[in-house]
This record gives C-alpha cells, structure tokens and sequence, in this order.
C-alpha cells in the first residue's frame, strides 16, 4: 500500500490535511524551533539552493512561527493517521487468521525537511532528506531489535522475492534485509553507498554523493565545485563542512573518486554519454585553429539510447570549469531536438587565441539523461577570407566486428564504422569476378538489397576483377550524390562517400 501523507499539497493555503480523530493531538502546547533554523545555516548554501523550490517552499509552511506550529503538527497529525491504518490493516489480518503469516515492509519513501536550515521538502543529500523509517515485521521471529546495517530502499523488491523464495534478477544491485531481520548476519559488509538524486528540474539542483556509517560527501551535479563532507560521528547534524579545509584534502579526493568509479560501477548503458565529438566536423581538434566565430558542435549518440530527444551543451574557459559541469562560456541548458550535428555555438563571443572546453549530455528516447561526454578542447583563430575553417583528415583502418562464411559469401559486419574504401587479400586460382553488396540495413540475416528508393539507407552491388598475380586489392566505394552535393546557401562542403556499413 502507498499512503499519500504526510506530504503536503503545494497549492493548498494549509497545506497539510488530516483525519478528524487526529484534531486531539499536540494541543496546547509548542512544537520545538526547527533544528538549524538560524540564518547562518540557510545562508551556508549555494545561492542555487538559496533560490530553490526548498526555499519556496518553507516560505508557503515554516517562515512565520504560526505557519510553523500549524504545519509541524499537521505533518504529525497525518503520521498519526497511517498509524491507525496500519492498525487497521493488522485488526483484519488477525480477523481472517493471516496475521501469523504476513510479514509487514513499513519505510518512508523520503525524509523530510521541517524547517531545518530554513528549508522544506526534501531532495537535498543531507540526512533529513535522505534517512527513511524502515521495519521489517517478520511474526516468525521472537525479539527484533534495530540494526544499523546501511539498507537501501532497492533492498526492499529483493527483501520481498526472498520471502517469495524467488531469485533477484542478476541485474539488481540491493539485497536482502532477511539475513538481518532473522539474526543470521549483523551487516551486508557493506561500507559505502551510492546516495543520488539526479532529477532534472528548474530551481531543484541535482547531487549525488556517497554515505558511509561515519561519513559523508556529496557534491551538486551541475557545478561540481560546489562539495560538503562531513565526519558523521563527531558531527551527526551535518554542521562542519570539511571539503573547505586543506586538512582533509586527501579524505576529500578519496570520497570524491569513490563517487565517481560507483557511478561508472552501478550505471546501466542508458547512461553512457556521447562519443566522437567533432567541432565543424573536426574529430581531432588538437592543434586545429578553430576560424568560424560561431562554430558548430556534433556527437555521436550512445546506442543505448536509442535515439536523442534533447541535448545539454557546455562551453567553458577552463578544464577545471568543465570537468566542475560549468558552462560559464555557454551552458544551452536543456535543448528539445534529435538533432545533433551541427549545432550552432549560442553563448559568449569567442575571442581570438582563447582555449575552450566542450561536453555534451543527451536525454535519450524516454527521457533518461546521460552521462556528459569526455570534453574537448579547441582554439579560436582570427577570421579570415577563408569561409571556414580548414578541414584534418583522419584516416582509421576498422576492422569488421564480426566475419562469417555462410556457404559461398563471406558477411562482415562493420558496426557503426564509417569506411570510403575495403582493403582485403584474396588468392585467385584464376582470374575471376568478385561481387561485394555493401548497405547499412539487415533484411533478416542478408543486408537489404531494396531500400526503400527515398530512404536514407544506402545500398550497392560492386564488382571487382581479381587474378593469380595480385593479392592485396582495394574496394572503391561508388560516391553517393547525397553525401557529396553541395547543400543550397551553404559556405562549406562537408563531403563524405562510405557508409554505416555492413
């Protein structure tokens, strides 16, 4: 079951709704002061939190001492109400003799902020937000008792098929709370976890962090420069942020590099960012003086995605700006579009002789986001007569990802692999006619020979003469009119013959 209380309803003037039979409790008396309330705890934060949806929110139910009394009670008023379904629910299990036979889940599906550090909701990596009550009633064992083991909500589905006698799938990554609820193991040695909230939304700053029994880090995802890390035993309430001293500047880098491999460790291949970024079809930029003024980024989109359906853009001054996720140059915040290829530079002017920074993060099909790509660097020449800048060529042998006889051809499948010519050796008996079929599209097991005549998938049959004096032979790919043509208006021919082959 899922109780909507005791959360808030945002649009309400009262905000908080509660069974009549709860009007009785905490009468005539006065909630403590929130924890942390002083303004110098709430001025602690980074400005983007500072002017969030966690402030506006305390201003809607804690920021006059009567809206705090009201709410603060409210929101315990309304626990109150679970509990009495709770009892409910229990009083029928015994009615129809299943008590003894159900065990009984109980957790939060967040904390929640009451007023501390003058902020409401939840969302942010400090303990209110993130601890959760959790109970596992299991009538079949005599004298639970609580345990500090770190359990994790994604221990909850796998705690359920265990009393199912069901297996996880081996893709899940919690575990079983059973073994602790049944006293047959103290802990899952589990030191360290993953703590995220990554939800893309105006005015609340995604973060992610770990969390160890002792210890905790965690950092905003849009600018990383801005890090807490606290010593959870000696200062439980969070107050004492020791990322600003030199003191624990190994601790730090250790927590930091801890985040980062359990993110590349636990994500999924939706999160793979894009690869083989290009400025003005310049894969290598390295050394390349960038002319155009307003240059036109490109990436390759991460097969797991599918396809793109937006895209994030950073430019910055610096590495540390860049790998900090601050696109203080441009940041084209989140773009509603498949497309991406050549995307025009929309932020600051770029000056002459400057070294920029560049990554790129894409929200695929169903609107999972990714990781941001590697960065690139490149730097801004002075604009000539030349219409735009001069092109490198980089010339890549690939090999086929896959090679199979199958009877009397030879398949081989290319990948994404983009290719103008096919280098092979064959030994002729005789002189003899060779046929390649070469196209970008499986009909089945054999590649589709009939695309669709104004479709974008290509397709050609090439033959080539061999004899018993050669070996080593060169395959020229026929040139496609509709990757050569100039385009109508355009400055520049970016021209390619070859395909996305198989």
């Amino acid at each position: 079951m899922s109780f909507s209380a005791p959360h808030a309803h945002d649009g309400a003037e009262d905000q908080y709704f509660w069974q009549g039979e709860s009007d009785v409790l905490l009468q005539n008396m006065n909630m403590p002061d929130a924890d942390l309330g002083e303004d110098k705890y709430f001025e602690a934060q980074p400005k983007f939190v500072r002017d969030g949806f966690n402030r506006l929110r305390w201003t809607w139910r804690y920021d006059t001492p009567e809206k705090y009394q009201h709410s603060v009670k409210g929101y315990y008023r309304m626990i109150s109400g679970i509990d009495r379904e709770i009892a409910k629910i229990r009083t029928e299990l015994e009615k129809k003799g299943l008590a003894e036979n159900t065990v009984i889940i109980l957790m939060g599906d967040n904390g929640y902020f009451l007023g501390e550090r003058q902020l409401a909701g939840k969302w942010l990596l400090y303990d209110n937000s993130v601890r959760v009550p959790l109970i596992v009633f299991d009538p079949r064992v005599k004298r639970q008792k609580d345990s500090d083991a770190l359990a994790l909500n994604i221990d909850v589905p796998s705690t359920i098929l265990d009393l199912a006698g069901i297996a996880p799938p081996k893709t899940w990554q919690g575990k079983s709370l059973m073994p602790i609820v049944e006293k047959s193991k103290k802990d899952f040695k589990r030191d360290t976890v993953l703590i995220e909230h990554l939800w893309e939304f105006d005015h609340i700053p995604p973060s992610e962090g770990v969390r160890t029994k002792d210890w905790k880090y965690f950092r905003y995802v849009n600018d990383q420069s801005f890090e807490e890390l606290y010593n959870l035993e000696d200062d439980p309430k969070e107050i004492n942020n020791l990322a600003k001293d030199s003191k624990y500047a190994e601790k730090l880098a250790a927590f930091r590099n801890k985040t980062n491999s359990l993110i590349l460790e636990l994500s999924d291949d939706y999160s793979k960012g894009p690869s083989d970024l290009v400025i003005e079809w310049i894969r290598n930029t390295e050394g390349v003086t960038v002319i155009d003024t307003k240059p036109e980024f490109g990436w390759v989109v991460p097969d797991g995605a599918v396809s793109q359906s937006a895209y994030q853009i950073l430019v910055a001054s610096s590495k540390e700006k860049v790998n900090n996720n601050i696109g203080d140059v441009w940041d084209s915040e989140q773009i509603r579009t498949s497309a991406s290829s050549e995307i025009e530079h929309g932020g600051t002017a770029l000056k002459s002789g400057e070294t920029y920074f560049w990554k790129v993060r894409i929200w695929d099909q169903d609107n999972r986001l990714s990781r941001y790509s590697q960065s690139q660097s490149f730097t801004m020449g002075n604009p000539k007569a030349t219409i735009t800048t001069p092109n490198s060529f980089q010339i890549d042998k690939i090999k086929p990802v896959k090679f199979e006889k199958k009877g009397e051809t030879y398949f081989m499948d290319f990948g994404k692999a983009a290719f103008a010519t096919l280098d092979f050796t064959y030994k002729a008996k005789v002189s003899d006619t060779l046929i390649f079929r070469i196209g970008e599209q499986l009909d089945g097991e054999n590649i589709n020979r009939t695309p669709f005549h104004r479709s974008h998938i290509r397709y050609q049959e090439i033959k080539m003469a061999v004899n018993p004096d050669q070996t080593e032979y060169q395959l020229q790919v026929q040139v496609d009119e509709r990757n050569t043509r100039l385009r109508q208006g355009a400055t520049t021919s970016k021209r390619f013959s070859g395909f996305d082959a198989v």
